[in-house]
């Protein structure tokens, strides 16, 4: 197992979007800093300089690759003939991806902090009390972690279309529309049939509002679900995505 994720982290990182793409991350950050530093700059701390979505982009343009350019390329059979076993390699491959995911989470967190000490946002008071009755520097810790849970969500859905499909622009088409349009269209959903919302409010496309939803509390008039069942939900398909993903990689014929 060991001897894989090294082969994947070394294929991961040998490719250079896995280290260019960040700089969206940074670029959307310094963007977001310009445009509301000094309109709303304890939501701006708060939500990491609105990074969730670069972060999100970002895992989709680098991650969405990790299987579907091999299986273009036929490279998966060296692979799965190094391996003991399919899973070694489906697991290998998402243990590169989530350390990745948590890295860009750590990013944004040091950009937040470096932004913060710029003119770009009005001085803010990290100890002083903003939502959910935390300190801010808590806040945007918080939000971070709960939007870890958000992007393992997307990499459940990067691995379960990426085994399905074995066009990368394909894939990565429409984890963008998922991330993008999925909570627009689930909302309307909603909104249009209200007397089915207590089954279908728990779609997956809902579950993508969970950081949104962390620092705006009105959301949860978008979808119809607390904190709380937001985060069991996204979880739960986070594990039925990525188990799907793999029953599929398993059956998968090259």
């Amino acid at each position: 197992m060991i001897t894989g994720i090294y082969r994947e982290s070394y294929k991961f990182f040998y490719k250079r979007v896995a280290w260019f793409a960040p700089e969206i991350i940074v670029f959307l950050m310094m963007a977001m800093g310009l445009s509301e530093g000094h309109t709303q700059p304890q939501l701006l701390i708060m939500t990491g300089f609105g990074s969730s979505e670069g972060i999100l982009l970002t895992l989709i343009i680098v991650a969405s690759s990790i299987f579907s350019m091999e299986f273009q390329n036929h490279a998966i059979l060296t692979i799965l003939y190094k391996a003991p076993g399919k899973w070694h390699v489906y697991l290998a491959k998402l243990i590169v991806t989530f350390g990745y995911n948590v890295a860009l989470h750590l990013l944004a967190l040091l950009v937040t902090f470096g932004l913060s000490l710029t003119p770009i946002i009005k001085p803010v008071d990290w100890s002083a009390v903003y939502q959910h009755g935390q300190p801010l520097i808590i806040n945007l810790i918080a939000t971070t972690g709960v939007d870890v849970l958000t992007s393992s969500l997307i990499i459940g859905f990067i691995f379960l279309t990426s085994c399905l499909i074995n066009s990368n622009a394909v894939v990565v088409t429409l984890n963008i529309a998922v991330v993008f349009m999925g909570a627009f269209i689930s909302y309307n959903f909603l909104l249009q049939n209200q007397r089915l919302a207590s089954v279908f409010r728990w779609n997956p496309f809902n579950m993508v509002n969970l950081t949104k939803q962390y620092y705006n509390a009105s959301m949860v008039q978008s979808t119809y679900l607390n904190n709380v069942q937001l985060t069991l939900g996204t979880i739960a398909y986070s594990f039925v995505l990525l188990i799907a993903g793999y029953l599929i990689f398993r059956k998968k014929r090259f």
